[in-house]
């Protein structure tokens, strides 16, 4: 089964929450110009609205996620929005 190597490394949103081993959620990711989504799977259970990481496509529109904050974000806290001058 073919893999889709353009997602790896794609941040999205769970649209519905993975259940780990039990099963796939969904997530959203902005990929080619668009938006599409796709079966997410994670070892643990995620809740809907999680951010996640795609580490792994498993072909068929599947992906492997872990759950992501943005290193970024948290600069940005620590900071007080200090890295947003524009």
């Amino acid at each position: 089964m073919a893999t889709d190597e353009d997602v790896v490394g794609r941040t999205g949103v769970l649209l519905v929450g993975t259940r780990g081993q039990a099963g796939p959620g969904e997530v959203q990711l902005g990929v080619r110009g668009g938006t599409e989504c796709f079966l997410a799977y994670s070892e643990e259970p995620l809740p809907r609205g999680a951010r996640v990481l795609v580490v792994e496509s498993r072909g068929a529109r599947s992906v492997l996620v872990v759950e992501w904050t943005d290193p970024l974000d948290e600069l940005d806290a620590l900071t007080g929005g200090a890295g947003d001058a524009g």
